[in-house]
Protein backbone atom coordinates (compact mmCIF):
# COMPACT_ATOMS: atom_id res chain seq x y z
CA UNK A 1 0.00 0.00 0.00
CA UNK A 2 1.03 3.39 -1.05
CA UNK A 3 2.51 5.75 2.01
CA UNK A 4 0.72 8.53 1.51
CA UNK A 5 -2.52 6.73 1.88
CA UNK A 6 -1.49 5.97 5.63
CA UNK A 7 -0.87 9.24 6.45
CA UNK A 8 -3.94 10.79 8.63
CA UNK A 9 -5.29 14.67 8.17
CA UNK A 10 -5.26 15.16 11.97
CA UNK A 11 -3.09 14.01 15.04
CA UNK A 12 -0.08 11.89 13.70
CA UNK A 13 0.61 9.94 16.73
CA UNK A 14 -0.13 6.74 18.57
CA UNK A 15 -3.46 6.96 20.57
CA UNK A 16 -3.81 3.29 22.27
CA UNK A 17 -2.24 0.19 22.91
CA UNK A 18 -1.57 -2.19 19.99
CA UNK A 19 -0.70 -5.55 21.36
CA UNK A 20 3.01 -6.99 22.42
CA UNK A 21 5.66 -8.59 21.16
CA UNK A 22 6.85 -11.37 23.16
CA UNK A 23 10.37 -12.34 22.12
CA UNK A 24 10.03 -15.77 24.70
CA UNK A 25 13.16 -14.39 26.33
CA UNK A 26 13.14 -10.45 27.65
CA UNK A 27 13.63 -7.91 26.03
CA UNK A 28 16.56 -5.27 26.75
CA UNK A 29 16.56 -2.75 23.56
CA UNK A 30 15.51 -2.52 20.57
CA UNK A 31 15.70 -0.43 16.80
CA UNK A 32 13.75 0.08 14.02
CA UNK A 33 15.80 -0.03 10.40
CA UNK A 34 15.38 2.70 8.13
CA UNK A 35 11.66 1.79 6.18
CA UNK A 36 10.79 0.64 9.40
CA UNK A 37 9.69 -3.16 8.11
CA UNK A 38 12.05 -4.81 10.80
CA UNK A 39 12.31 -4.34 14.32
CA UNK A 40 16.05 -5.53 16.13
CA UNK A 41 15.23 -7.30 19.77
CA UNK A 42 18.20 -7.48 21.99
CA UNK A 43 17.19 -10.04 24.40
CA UNK A 44 18.64 -10.42 28.02
CA UNK A 45 20.26 -14.16 26.97
CA UNK A 46 21.92 -12.81 24.14
CA UNK A 47 20.06 -13.52 21.23
CA UNK A 48 18.75 -10.92 19.02
CA UNK A 49 15.39 -11.57 17.60
CA UNK A 50 14.28 -9.42 13.87
CA UNK A 51 10.63 -8.99 14.15
CA UNK A 52 8.84 -8.60 10.63
CA UNK A 53 7.01 -5.24 12.19
CA UNK A 54 4.14 -6.02 8.83
CA UNK A 55 2.77 -8.84 9.59
CA UNK A 56 4.25 -9.15 13.67
CA UNK A 57 5.45 -12.16 13.34
CA UNK A 58 9.47 -13.52 14.42
CA UNK A 59 11.60 -13.42 10.99
CA UNK A 60 14.89 -14.72 12.38
CA UNK A 61 16.42 -15.23 15.27
CA UNK A 62 20.76 -14.24 16.05
CA UNK A 63 22.52 -16.29 18.71
CA UNK A 64 24.65 -13.26 19.05
CA UNK A 65 26.11 -13.40 22.68
CA UNK A 66 26.46 -15.26 25.97
CA UNK A 67 25.41 -12.21 28.04
CA UNK A 68 22.55 -9.92 27.77
CA UNK A 69 22.51 -7.07 24.72
CA UNK A 70 22.60 -3.56 25.78
CA UNK A 71 22.69 -1.75 22.62
CA UNK A 72 21.99 -2.35 18.87
CA UNK A 73 21.64 0.24 15.57
CA UNK A 74 21.09 -1.11 11.71
CA UNK A 75 23.16 0.18 9.03
CA UNK A 76 22.15 2.50 6.78
CA UNK A 77 20.96 -0.10 4.07
CA UNK A 78 20.09 -2.35 6.84
CA UNK A 79 22.12 -5.97 5.65
CA UNK A 80 24.25 -5.24 8.85
CA UNK A 81 23.08 -4.94 12.68
CA UNK A 82 25.28 -3.97 15.09
CA UNK A 83 25.54 -5.13 18.58
CA UNK A 84 27.04 -4.35 22.30
CA UNK A 85 26.86 -6.30 24.79
CA UNK A 86 27.45 -6.25 28.94
CA UNK A 87 30.92 -8.80 28.68
CA UNK A 88 31.88 -5.61 26.84
CA UNK A 89 32.33 -7.13 23.07
CA UNK A 90 30.81 -5.39 20.13
CA UNK A 91 29.53 -7.75 16.95
CA UNK A 92 28.99 -6.99 13.74
CA UNK A 93 26.14 -9.09 12.39
CA UNK A 94 25.14 -10.35 8.17
CA UNK A 95 21.30 -10.30 8.96
CA UNK A 96 20.05 -12.48 5.83
CA UNK A 97 22.91 -15.14 7.27
CA UNK A 98 22.91 -14.65 11.10
CA UNK A 99 26.62 -14.81 10.61
CA UNK A 100 29.13 -12.91 13.01
CA UNK A 101 31.57 -10.74 10.72
CA UNK A 102 33.53 -8.88 13.21
CA UNK A 103 33.96 -9.31 17.02
CA UNK A 104 35.64 -6.34 19.07
CA UNK A 105 36.93 -6.95 22.78
CA UNK A 106 36.83 -3.51 24.64
CA UNK A 107 38.45 -3.30 28.16
CA UNK A 108 35.20 -1.60 29.51
CA UNK A 109 31.81 -1.81 29.70
CA UNK A 110 30.07 -0.76 26.48
CA UNK A 111 26.83 2.04 27.11
CA UNK A 112 25.77 2.57 23.66
CA UNK A 113 26.91 1.86 20.19
CA UNK A 114 25.76 3.52 16.64
CA UNK A 115 26.55 3.25 13.50
CA UNK A 116 27.67 5.78 11.16
CA UNK A 117 24.49 7.11 8.93
CA UNK A 118 25.80 7.21 5.95
CA UNK A 119 29.12 4.75 6.15
CA UNK A 120 28.14 1.16 7.33
CA UNK A 121 32.20 0.87 7.77
CA UNK A 122 32.48 3.22 10.82
CA UNK A 123 31.12 2.98 14.10
CA UNK A 124 30.40 5.18 17.65
CA UNK A 125 30.87 3.80 20.71
CA UNK A 126 30.54 4.84 24.30
CA UNK A 127 31.99 3.07 26.73
CA UNK A 128 31.76 3.61 30.62
CA UNK A 129 33.67 6.34 32.29
CA UNK A 130 35.95 7.07 28.88
CA UNK A 131 35.66 9.08 25.94
CA UNK A 132 33.59 8.27 22.53
CA UNK A 133 35.47 6.04 20.80
CA UNK A 134 35.03 6.18 16.47
CA UNK A 135 36.14 2.34 15.33
CA UNK A 136 36.32 1.20 11.98
CA UNK A 137 35.76 -2.48 10.75
CA UNK A 138 39.91 -2.86 10.40
CA UNK A 139 39.55 -2.30 14.56
CA UNK A 140 41.46 0.59 13.81
CA UNK A 141 39.79 3.59 16.59
CA UNK A 142 40.14 7.07 17.39
CA UNK A 143 39.42 8.58 20.35
CA UNK A 144 36.92 12.29 20.75
CA UNK A 145 38.56 14.38 23.31
CA UNK A 146 36.69 15.14 25.88
CA UNK A 147 36.61 18.51 27.57
CA UNK A 148 37.62 17.68 30.80
CA UNK A 149 39.96 14.13 31.58
CA UNK A 150 38.90 14.16 35.04
CA UNK A 151 35.05 14.27 33.37
CA UNK A 152 35.02 11.12 31.69
CA UNK A 153 30.90 10.49 31.90
CA UNK A 154 30.74 11.01 28.31
CA UNK A 155 27.45 10.43 26.10
CA UNK A 156 28.16 11.02 22.21
CA UNK A 157 26.41 10.50 18.65
CA UNK A 158 26.39 11.08 15.49
CA UNK A 159 23.86 13.95 13.11
CA UNK A 160 21.83 12.79 11.39
CA UNK A 161 24.06 12.68 8.17
CA UNK A 162 27.21 11.95 10.20
CA UNK A 163 29.48 15.01 9.18
CA UNK A 164 29.86 15.93 13.41
CA UNK A 165 29.52 13.85 16.90
CA UNK A 166 27.90 15.44 19.72
CA UNK A 167 29.44 14.57 23.13
CA UNK A 168 28.00 15.52 26.38
CA UNK A 169 29.67 15.78 29.68
CA UNK A 170 28.30 15.32 33.39
CA UNK A 171 28.81 19.08 33.81
CA UNK A 172 26.38 20.01 31.57
CA UNK A 173 28.55 20.72 28.32
CA UNK A 174 28.16 20.03 24.89
CA UNK A 175 31.09 19.75 22.39
CA UNK A 176 30.88 19.33 18.46
CA UNK A 177 33.35 17.74 16.48
CA UNK A 178 33.85 17.19 12.76
CA UNK A 179 34.20 14.18 11.63
CA UNK A 180 36.64 12.54 10.59
CA UNK A 181 39.19 15.07 11.31
CA UNK A 182 37.60 15.54 15.20
CA UNK A 183 38.41 19.09 15.42
CA UNK A 184 36.47 21.08 17.84
CA UNK A 185 33.55 23.43 16.38
CA UNK A 186 31.52 24.27 19.49
CA UNK A 187 31.28 24.02 22.69
CA UNK A 188 28.15 25.33 24.75
CA UNK A 189 26.68 24.30 27.70
CA UNK A 190 22.93 23.22 28.11
CA UNK A 191 22.52 24.44 31.87
CA UNK A 192 24.43 24.02 35.33
CA UNK A 193 28.27 22.43 35.66
CA UNK A 194 26.39 20.34 37.94
CA UNK A 195 23.70 18.72 35.56
CA UNK A 196 24.37 15.53 33.95
CA UNK A 197 24.22 15.08 30.09
CA UNK A 198 21.89 11.89 29.78
CA UNK A 199 21.63 11.37 25.91
CA UNK A 200 21.31 13.17 22.89
CA UNK A 201 19.15 12.37 20.05
CA UNK A 202 18.71 13.58 16.62
CA UNK A 203 15.24 13.51 14.31
CA UNK A 204 15.52 11.77 11.10
CA UNK A 205 14.06 15.05 9.75
CA UNK A 206 14.97 18.57 10.03
CA UNK A 207 17.88 20.11 12.15
CA UNK A 208 16.67 19.77 15.57
CA UNK A 209 18.28 17.33 18.52
CA UNK A 210 17.12 16.92 21.84
CA UNK A 211 19.60 16.89 25.24
CA UNK A 212 18.24 14.84 28.09
CA UNK A 213 19.73 15.58 31.25
CA UNK A 214 19.44 14.87 34.84
CA UNK A 215 17.70 18.09 35.69
CA UNK A 216 14.21 16.03 34.31
CA UNK A 217 13.92 18.78 31.68
CA UNK A 218 14.15 17.72 27.90
CA UNK A 219 15.88 20.86 25.94
CA UNK A 220 15.14 20.86 21.80
CA UNK A 221 17.98 22.61 19.73
CA UNK A 222 18.36 23.77 16.57
CA UNK A 223 21.63 23.02 15.08
CA UNK A 224 21.99 26.41 13.32
CA UNK A 225 21.58 28.19 16.42
CA UNK A 226 23.95 26.46 18.32
CA UNK A 227 26.50 27.19 15.44
CA UNK A 228 26.03 30.74 15.66
CA UNK A 229 25.92 30.86 19.46
CA UNK A 230 29.73 32.50 21.73
CA UNK A 231 32.03 29.54 22.78
CA UNK A 232 31.28 28.25 26.38
CA UNK A 233 27.56 30.47 25.66
CA UNK A 234 24.12 28.73 26.94
CA UNK A 235 21.88 29.12 23.74
CA UNK A 236 18.19 29.59 24.74
CA UNK A 237 16.86 26.22 23.44
CA UNK A 238 13.48 26.12 21.13
CA UNK A 239 11.50 24.10 23.96
CA UNK A 240 11.85 22.94 27.36
CA UNK A 241 10.13 20.00 28.29
CA UNK A 242 9.54 18.57 31.37
CA UNK A 243 6.11 16.90 33.78
CA UNK A 244 5.44 19.68 35.98
CA UNK A 245 3.17 17.49 37.99
CA UNK A 246 5.03 14.56 38.81
CA UNK A 247 8.92 15.97 37.79
CA UNK A 248 9.67 12.45 36.09
CA UNK A 249 12.85 11.26 35.08
CA UNK A 250 13.36 10.62 31.94
CA UNK A 251 14.89 6.97 30.81
CA UNK A 252 14.53 7.27 26.71
CA UNK A 253 13.94 10.24 24.40
CA UNK A 254 12.99 10.22 20.70
CA UNK A 255 12.05 12.23 17.83
CA UNK A 256 8.90 11.13 15.54
CA UNK A 257 9.66 9.98 12.07
CA UNK A 258 9.03 12.82 10.75
CA UNK A 259 10.54 15.10 13.35
CA UNK A 260 7.45 17.10 14.32
CA UNK A 261 6.75 15.10 18.00
CA UNK A 262 9.34 14.24 20.42
CA UNK A 263 8.83 10.94 23.11
CA UNK A 264 10.23 10.37 26.45
CA UNK A 265 9.86 7.74 28.64
CA UNK A 266 9.49 7.84 32.22
CA UNK A 267 11.75 5.97 34.39
CA UNK A 268 9.59 5.48 37.08
CA UNK A 269 6.56 3.59 35.26
CA UNK A 270 5.49 2.26 31.90
CA UNK A 271 4.36 5.91 30.66
CA UNK A 272 5.57 7.62 27.49
CA UNK A 273 4.56 11.46 27.23
CA UNK A 274 4.15 12.43 23.59
CA UNK A 275 4.91 16.58 23.06
CA UNK A 276 4.68 18.44 19.71
CA UNK A 277 7.97 20.17 18.78
CA UNK A 278 6.21 23.04 16.75
CA UNK A 279 4.57 24.67 20.47
CA UNK A 280 6.04 22.45 22.85
CA UNK A 281 2.37 21.54 24.43
CA UNK A 282 2.13 18.05 25.77
CA UNK A 283 -0.89 16.15 23.36
CA UNK A 284 -1.16 12.52 24.91
CA UNK A 285 0.25 10.50 27.53
CA UNK A 286 0.38 7.12 26.86
CA UNK A 287 0.22 5.16 30.69
CA UNK A 288 1.34 0.62 30.54
CA UNK A 289 0.48 -1.41 33.10
CA UNK A 290 0.79 -0.28 36.55
CA UNK A 291 4.36 -1.12 38.40
CA UNK A 292 6.18 -2.14 35.24
CA UNK A 293 9.61 -0.08 34.64
CA UNK A 294 10.63 1.12 31.19
CA UNK A 295 14.10 0.08 29.25
CA UNK A 296 13.50 1.51 25.68
CA UNK A 297 11.80 3.38 23.49
CA UNK A 298 11.91 3.78 19.95
CA UNK A 299 9.65 5.71 16.98
CA UNK A 300 8.53 3.84 14.10
CA UNK A 301 10.76 6.16 11.04
CA UNK A 302 7.69 6.60 8.59
CA UNK A 303 4.48 5.31 10.81
CA UNK A 304 2.67 6.91 14.30
CA UNK A 305 3.96 3.88 16.27
CA UNK A 306 5.98 3.53 18.84
CA UNK A 307 7.75 0.48 20.34
CA UNK A 308 8.59 0.22 24.51
CA UNK A 309 10.44 -2.65 26.32
CA UNK A 310 8.96 -3.07 29.74
CA UNK A 311 9.30 -6.43 31.96
CA UNK A 312 11.08 -7.55 29.07
CA UNK A 313 8.04 -7.45 26.48
CA UNK A 314 7.80 -5.27 23.79
CA UNK A 315 4.62 -2.77 23.68
CA UNK A 316 3.56 -1.63 20.60
CA UNK A 317 1.10 1.90 20.84
CA UNK A 318 -0.51 3.07 17.37
CA UNK A 319 -2.89 5.08 15.90
CA UNK A 320 -7.01 4.11 16.59
CA UNK A 321 -7.80 2.97 12.79
CA UNK A 322 -11.62 3.58 12.25
CA UNK A 323 -13.13 2.34 8.79
CA UNK A 324 -15.19 4.83 7.22
CA UNK A 325 -16.33 3.22 3.70
CA UNK A 326 -18.38 6.26 2.61
CA UNK A 327 -15.03 8.50 2.12
CA UNK A 328 -14.18 6.17 -0.87
CA UNK A 329 -17.22 7.67 -3.04
CA UNK A 330 -19.63 10.65 -2.15
CA UNK A 331 -22.72 8.87 -3.41
CA UNK A 332 -21.91 5.73 -1.19
CA UNK A 333 -24.20 4.96 1.48
CA UNK A 334 -23.72 3.26 4.67
CA UNK A 335 -26.57 0.75 5.69
CA UNK A 336 -27.16 -0.35 8.99
CA UNK A 337 -29.68 -3.03 8.25
CA UNK A 338 -30.74 -4.63 4.59
CA UNK A 339 -32.93 -2.72 2.72
CA UNK A 340 -34.96 -3.92 -0.16
CA UNK A 341 -33.46 -2.41 -3.78
CA UNK A 342 -35.65 -1.73 -6.60
CA UNK A 343 -33.94 -1.84 -9.65
CA UNK A 344 -34.80 -0.51 -13.16
CA UNK A 345 -35.69 -2.29 -15.93
CA UNK A 346 -31.94 -1.52 -18.07
CA UNK A 347 -30.66 -0.86 -15.29
CA UNK A 348 -27.77 -3.28 -16.18
CA UNK A 349 -28.17 -3.57 -20.18
CA UNK A 350 -25.78 -2.74 -22.64
CA UNK A 351 -27.46 0.18 -23.57
CA UNK A 352 -29.64 2.04 -21.72
CA UNK A 353 -32.75 2.49 -22.91
CA UNK A 354 -34.44 4.62 -20.28
CA UNK A 355 -31.79 7.28 -20.71
CA UNK A 356 -32.77 10.95 -21.41
CA UNK A 357 -31.29 12.09 -25.30
CA UNK A 358 -28.89 15.05 -24.87
CA UNK A 359 -28.44 17.49 -27.30
CA UNK A 360 -24.67 17.82 -28.53
CA UNK A 361 -22.07 15.24 -29.80
CA UNK A 362 -21.99 12.36 -28.40
CA UNK A 363 -18.10 11.38 -26.09
CA UNK A 364 -16.18 8.60 -27.17
CA UNK A 365 -13.98 6.55 -24.67
CA UNK A 366 -10.33 7.63 -25.48
CA UNK A 367 -7.54 5.47 -24.90
CA UNK A 368 -5.18 6.68 -22.31
CA UNK A 369 -1.58 5.78 -21.98
CA UNK A 370 -0.93 4.53 -18.66
CA UNK A 371 2.71 4.61 -17.62
CA UNK A 372 3.42 1.06 -14.66
CA UNK A 373 6.82 1.08 -15.44
CA UNK A 374 8.29 4.30 -13.63
CA UNK A 375 8.33 4.40 -9.81
CA UNK A 376 8.21 7.77 -7.93
CA UNK A 377 9.93 8.02 -4.79
CA UNK A 378 8.27 8.14 -1.60
CA UNK A 379 9.63 11.45 -0.04
CA UNK A 380 9.13 9.74 3.65
CA UNK A 381 12.15 7.22 2.56
CA UNK A 382 14.36 9.91 0.95
CA UNK A 383 16.58 12.36 3.42
CA UNK A 384 16.46 16.00 2.16
CA UNK A 385 19.48 15.88 0.08
CA UNK A 386 18.41 12.73 -1.64
CA UNK A 387 16.29 12.48 -5.01
CA UNK A 388 16.29 8.89 -5.08
CA UNK A 389 15.53 5.97 -3.18
CA UNK A 390 18.11 3.69 -2.28
CA UNK A 391 17.70 0.42 -4.25
CA UNK A 392 19.89 -1.86 -2.36
CA UNK A 393 17.98 -1.37 1.24
CA UNK A 394 16.81 -4.99 2.49
CA UNK A 395 13.38 -4.70 3.75
CA UNK A 396 12.40 -8.06 4.46
CA UNK A 397 13.79 -11.18 5.24
CA UNK A 398 12.81 -14.51 3.76
CA UNK A 399 10.92 -16.95 5.79
CA UNK A 400 10.46 -20.25 5.37
CA UNK A 401 6.99 -21.99 5.79
CA UNK A 402 6.29 -23.98 8.73
CA UNK A 403 5.77 -27.73 8.08
CA UNK A 404 3.22 -29.86 10.38
CA UNK A 405 3.72 -32.94 9.30
CA UNK A 406 7.48 -33.08 7.77
CA UNK A 407 7.24 -37.08 7.54
CA UNK A 408 4.57 -36.82 4.61
CA UNK A 409 6.46 -33.68 2.75
CA UNK A 410 9.72 -33.97 0.60
CA UNK A 411 13.05 -34.58 2.20
CA UNK A 412 14.57 -31.19 2.58
CA UNK A 413 18.10 -31.14 3.88
CA UNK A 414 19.28 -29.19 6.88
CA UNK A 415 20.69 -25.89 5.87
CA UNK A 416 24.33 -25.38 6.50
CA UNK A 417 25.36 -24.12 10.63
CA UNK A 418 26.35 -20.78 10.71
CA UNK A 419 28.71 -21.33 13.05
CA UNK A 420 30.71 -23.87 10.76
CA UNK A 421 30.51 -21.70 7.57
CA UNK A 422 31.99 -18.39 8.80
CA UNK A 423 34.33 -17.49 10.57
CA UNK A 424 34.43 -13.95 11.87
CA UNK A 425 37.63 -11.86 12.90
CA UNK A 426 38.13 -10.71 16.40
CA UNK A 427 40.11 -7.56 17.11
CA UNK A 428 40.95 -6.16 20.71
CA UNK A 429 40.47 -2.49 21.26
CA UNK A 430 43.39 -1.19 24.08
CA UNK A 431 41.85 1.86 26.16
CA UNK A 432 44.30 4.10 27.97
CA UNK A 433 42.97 4.57 31.34
CA UNK A 434 40.00 2.34 30.95
CA UNK A 435 37.92 0.78 34.01
CA UNK A 436 38.12 -2.75 33.88
CA UNK A 437 36.89 -3.54 37.31
CA UNK A 438 33.69 -2.17 37.12
CA UNK A 439 30.28 -4.00 36.28
CA UNK A 440 27.77 -2.88 33.80
CA UNK A 441 25.41 -0.41 35.29
CA UNK A 442 22.49 -3.05 33.37
CA UNK A 443 23.57 -5.59 35.51
CA UNK A 444 24.73 -3.41 38.84
CA UNK A 445 21.64 -1.33 38.84
CA UNK A 446 18.91 -4.03 39.25
CA UNK A 447 16.23 -3.77 42.56
CA UNK A 448 15.56 -5.75 44.66
CA UNK A 449 12.13 -6.19 43.48
CA UNK A 450 13.31 -7.12 39.74
CA UNK A 451 15.41 -9.70 40.75
CA UNK A 452 12.54 -11.36 42.16
CA UNK A 453 9.91 -10.97 39.65
CA UNK A 454 12.94 -11.39 36.89
CA UNK A 455 14.08 -14.52 38.35
CA UNK A 456 10.83 -16.28 37.74
CA UNK A 457 11.29 -16.51 33.91
CA UNK A 458 14.46 -18.24 32.31
CA UNK A 459 17.63 -16.90 31.22
CA UNK A 460 17.38 -13.60 33.85
CA UNK A 461 19.03 -15.30 36.78
CA UNK A 462 22.48 -14.02 35.17
CA UNK A 463 21.21 -10.73 34.67
CA UNK A 464 20.51 -10.43 38.47
CA UNK A 465 23.25 -11.63 39.84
Amino acid sequence: MNLELLESFGQNYPEEFDGTLDCISLAVTCAFNKRGTLLAVGCNDGRIVIWDFLTRGIAKIITAHMHPVCSISWSRDGHKLLSASTDNNVCIWDVLSGECEQRYRFPSPVLKVQYHPRNDKIFLVCPLRHAAVVVDIDGKHQVVPPDDDTDLNIVASFDRRGQYIYTGNSKGKVLVFSYPELEQKVSFRVASSGTLIKSIDFARRGDCFLVNTGDRIIRVYNANDVFNCDKDSEPEPKHRLQDLVNKTMWKKCCFSGDGEYVCAGSSRQHALYIWEKGFGNLVKILHGTKGELLLDVVWHPVRPIIASISSGVVSVWAQNQVENWSAFAPDFKELDENVEYEERESEFDLSDEDKSITAGPQKEDEDLEVDVTSIDPVVAFCSSDEEIEESKILQFLPIAPEVEDPEDGPNLLPPPSPITSHKHRSYDIHLEGSITDEPHPLLSNKSGKEKQTSGKKGGVKRLAK
